[in-house]
């Protein structure tokens, strides 16, 4: 009995804990909202502060970028050609069907 009396005592306090980490969680995102003025900004601010993209101050700037994600396309495709070409060309295998 004083187990079970246990495992409720912690499945409440873990709840809740829960509870007040989503409240923080809403309370942080409706703070940053207000500042941020829209969500696009504040996902943008966001992607910023953790270094996903860079703001792109020059024209070398911007080509370096450019051709980075050319050097991704170019590997795509040098990785899917091969790959389609033989699904392509694959030989029709004759199925005999017994009766």
């Amino acid at each position: 009995m004083t187990e079970n009396n246990n495992t409720a005592v912690a499945g409440k306090i873990v709840l809740g804990f829960g509870a007040l980490i989503g409240l923080w969680a809403t309370a942080a995102l409706i703070g940053g909202l207000s500042q941020a003025g829209s969500a696009t900004e504040l996902v943008r601010q966001y992607m910023v502060a953790t270094g996903m993209i860079t703001p792109l101050h020059t024209l070398v700037d911007y080509y370096t970028h450019i051709k980075g994600i050319e050097y991704l396309i170019c590997v795509a495709f040098f990785v899917a050609f091969p790959v389609f070409y033989n699904y392509v060309n694959k030989e029709k295998k004759e199925v005999k069907i017994k009766a």
